[in-house]
Parts: structure tokens; C-alpha cells; sequence
């Protein structure tokens, strides 16, 4: 799935220390702002217990997880949408990503300076809200323009396209992001052509000091009440996690976190959070010699899943056998799963859930 989530943030932030604990690719980390002027990009492996699980009963050569492509962005000062810094690439590179991790600084530190010369993750939203907002707003006037001169000679789908980039320029001038909208799918096509910034799906980041990492602390709180219930707010100590990540041993990562009170790495909520709001999910094959989760989009049918594997696979469907995770876990095997009824024969219309593990029948 060609699908990215970019990593962004005011400069300092810590947006790359976090990139460096989830990717394979790995990003130069300074104290100077604008010390990059290009993106970072990494393919993630999602974290997945399951597939540990699936190995305990079917022995197998090799794990392979899901992955997500992560794109570490340059960080944001004010005046971007003007060029400032390097702001222009950052914007370019973000339009080109589906969602965004949005890593907001809550710790003090007197060696790493804050570009704004003060540590305020909330005005940090709101910086760079805004200069999202000011290219939206250009890329909505441009199409107004285009539109009306269309509507003057009478076209109907012009004049109803304006009456909704109205409601979308209002809501950016008043400040607002068009994902906070609420837009029917009729609505919505209208946005397929601009490849806007605010309507991408966001979730935050606070990262924190070590001794933060499991309650948070003062600059989270005040990100909570800023964002409201509904936004998705993860807490990770960022310096922390790079510490956990460079041990080699699972086990002494196990006995780092255990010390410092955390069930797992807060990086691997990180990256399920992104698979997810990505709208991917996994189903998986099994067998001796590879058990893989296979990323698809929610709402796929068995042939476009079978597709990912192979374009074969999908010409030539003939049907899934499909086996639910949890069967197969509390039964124990594929032969079991059939005694007892849980192994499902599946056609052409079969939505994929996640978790699923499937045996493609296929003739080319």
C-alpha cells in the first residue's frame, strides 16, 4: 500500500529522535534548527503480537510484519507558507502524505533551544494550524476563481462546487481545518483535485521528559485542553525511547522498560496508531516457511487482498479459505478449525476483517 504518514512539528521538537526509534532509515539529529532541508523516509514495521502468537502453533522460518512508510518532515517556524526556513519543501512534502503525526515539545531543556524562545506546545499547534490554513486558504481561492468563471455560464455543477468552497473558505478563515467539517461524500469530491493540507487526519505526539513518560505533565495537560477529547493524544518520552532502542537484546529492552515503569515501547502505539489512521488493517498468510501480515485497506474484498500478494492471485480468484485469528488460536490448528466448523469457504464479495488468515484458491 503507497500510503505515508509524515512526522511534523516546529524545529526541535524531537521529531526525528522519534523517527530513528521506529525506522530503518535514520535521520541526522542536532541542537540547531533548520540543520535539514530534506525529508527523512523509512519503512516501519507494525508491531504485531500476533504473529508470535501464530508462530507458537504453525513453527515457521521467518516473521514478517505489516509496514507503513513514515516520513520524517523538516520542522515549521512561522512564515513558512512564505518560504521561511524551509517551509516550502516542508509544505510540499506534507501534501504528498495521507496523514500526519504532529510531535509537539512538552519538556524543558536549557541546551536545546525552542525557535519561539519558549516551550508552548499549544502556540506550536496553532503556528503551524495556521500556516496550513493560509496555503488551503490560496488553493480554495484559486479554485473559486476557476469556478465562477464556469457558473457565469450557467454550469450547475460549478455553482454547487462554490457553494461548498465557501463554507471550506469561511472555516479557514475563521482559523478552522477542514477535517473539523462536516462533509457528505458529494462535498467531499470537491476536495480531490486541491490535495489540501487541513484535511488530512492528524494525531499528536507530546514528548516529554523521561520522568513524564507514563502521567504526562503540565504542557500535556494544557495540549488535552487545547485539542478536546476527540483528538488522538499519545504521550512518549522521546529520549527515553532512543535509549530503548538502541539496545540490541530484547531482553535487556524488556528489563529498560520495566525500570521505567512501561509495559512496551511508547513508539510501537505510535506506529499501530498511524497504521490505523491510514485505515489499514492485516490479514495474514501462515505456513513453514513465512508467516506475513499483509497490509490492506479496511473495507477490501477478498480479491483486491489476495491482489496485494499477487496481481495473479486476484485474476484469477476462484475463492478464500478464511480462518478467523481467534479461532485459530483457541482451536489450534487449521485442522481443527475445520472439524469445528470455523474454517470458511469465501467468494468475490468477501470483505476482509483484520486479523483474518487466508488461503487464496486462485487458477490463471
Amino acid at each position: 500500500m503507497a500510503l505515508q504518514c509524515g512526522i511534523i512539528g516546529i524545529t526541535n521538537v524531537g521529531k526525528t529522535t522519534l523517527f530513528n526509534c521506529i525506522s530503518n532509515t535514520k535521520g541526522e539529529t542536532t541542537n540547531f534548527a533548520f540543520s535539514t532541508n530534506k525529508s527523512n523516509i523509512g519503512m516501519v514495521g507494525v508491531p504485531d503480537p500476533r504473529l508470535k502468537k501464530l508462530e507458537e502453533l504453525q513453527p515457521t522460518e521467518k516473521l514478517v510484519p505489516a509496514t507503513v512508510e513514515i516520513v520524517d518532515i523538516p520542522g515549521l517556524t512561522k512564515g513558512a507558507n512564505q518560504g521561511e526556513g524551509v517551509g516550502n519543501k516542508f509544505l510540499a512534502d506534507i501534501r504528498n502524505t495521507d496523514a500526519l503525526i504532529h510531535v509537539l515539545r512538552c519538556f524543558e531543556d536549557e541546551n536545546l533551544a525552542h525557535v519561539d524562545g519558549s516551550v508552548d506546545p499549544v502556540r506550536d499547534i496553532e503556528t503551524i494550524d495556521f500556516e496550513l490554513q493560509v496555503k488551503d486558504l490560496e488553493s480554495v481561492e484559486k479554485k473559486i476563481h476557476r469556478l465562477e468563471k464556469a457558473a457565469k455560464t450557467g454550469d450547475k455543477d460549478a455553482k454547487y462546487g462554490l457553494e461548498v468552497l465557501a463554507r471550506m473558505k469561511e472555516q479557514i478563515e475563521n482559523f478552522g481545518n477542514i477535517r473539523d467539517l462536516e462533509l457528505d461524500e458529494k462535498e467531499s469530491k470537491q476536495l480531490d483535485d486541491m490535495f489540501l493540507l487541513t484535511v488530512k487526519p492528524v494525531m499528536y505526539v507530546c514528548n516529554v521528559d523521561d520522568s513524564s513518560a507514563i502521567y504526562g505533565n503540565a504542557f500535556v495537560e494544557k495540549v488535552k485542553e487545547k485539542l478536546g477529547e476527540n483528538a488522538e493524544i499519545l504521550v512518549i518520552a522521546g529520549k527515553l525511547e532512543a535509549e530503548i532502542a538502541e539496545l540490541e537484546e530484547e531482553e535487556d529492552r524488556l528489563e529498560f522498560l520495566k525500570d521505567a515503569g512501561l509495559e512496551e515501547p511508547g513508539v510501537n502505539k505510535l506506529v499501530r496508531s498511524a497504521y490505523s489512521m491510514l485505515n489499514l488493517q492485516s490479514f495474514f498468510t501462515v505456513g513453514p516457511k513465512e508467516i506475513k501480515a499483509w497490509t490492506i485497506k479496511k473495507g477490501m474484498t477478498a480479491p483486491q487482498a489476495a491482489g496485494v500478494i499477487h496481481s495473479d492471485l486476484e485474476r484469477g480468484f476462484i475463492r478464500a479459505e478464511v480462518m478467523k485469528y481467534n479461532d485459530f488460536i483457541t482451536l489450534g490448528s487449521e485442522h481443527a478449525c475445520k472439524e469445528k466448523g470455523k474454517l470458511m469457504v469465501e467468494g468475490k464479495s468477501y470483505i476482509v476483517a483484520d486479523g483474518d488468515i487466508l488461503h487464496i484458491r486462485f487458477n490463471v
